[in-house]
């Protein structure tokens, strides 16, 4: 491409685009920048298509190499988690963390909750085992007697009905499901 090709048609799409010149600024000197502008627009386009190239060139190697993107995420991942671990910042943090570890006034507060855990625990299985006596104590209550005989009784007139016939439940009723 010749740059009096470019900068002819280019000039005058710049001037017609715009309409009209920036202050300061010469046709002379806007058609140098127009040239500048497509050179470097063509050198662009030239290095995208070389790393495009490389790219592939890179990915063929490593297809050869047996390298897959999987292998490369996990080098990436531990290599990052070893910068992260020699880092300042990971190495003062783990230090303060081994310091308050060692300190009186954690050792205390992990006692104390472990103690408070063990309490907790404790109390559930009271509750617990207050609500089990509890229920077994409604159970064998005359009225919750009466109310499973009125339930059972139901149970054997609706499934009597449903079969078409008539329910006999007086040597089934020792058998109830509560």
């Amino acid at each position: 491409m010749e740059s009096s090709e470019h900068g002819s048609s280019m000039s005058s799409a710049g001037v017609a685009s715009g309409g009209t010149l920036p202050p300061g600024l010469t046709e002379e000197e806007a058609e140098e920048i127009q040239l500048e502008l497509i050179k470097v627009e063509d050198e662009i386009q030239t290095l995208r298509q070389v790393l495009v190239a490389k790219e592939r060139h890179a990915a063929e190697l490593k297809r050869r190499l047996g390298i897959s993107s999987l292998s490369e995420i996990k080098q990436n991942l531990t290599k990052g988690w070893h910068d992260v671990q020699c880092s300042n910042a990971y190495l003062t943090a783990s230090a303060t963390f081994e310091e308050i570890g060692r300190s009186d006034a954690y050792k205390r507060t992990q006692e104390t909750l472990s103690q408070a855990g063990h309490m907790t625990s404790a109390a559930f299985s009271s509750v617990g085992s207050a609500i089990r006596n509890r229920f077994g104590e409604m159970r064998n209550s005359p009225s919750f007697k009466s109310f499973e005989d009125k339930v059972e009784n139901m149970k054997y007139k609706v499934m009597g009905q449903s079969n078409g016939e008539e329910s006999n439940h007086s040597s089934t009723s020792n058998n109830a499901p509560f």
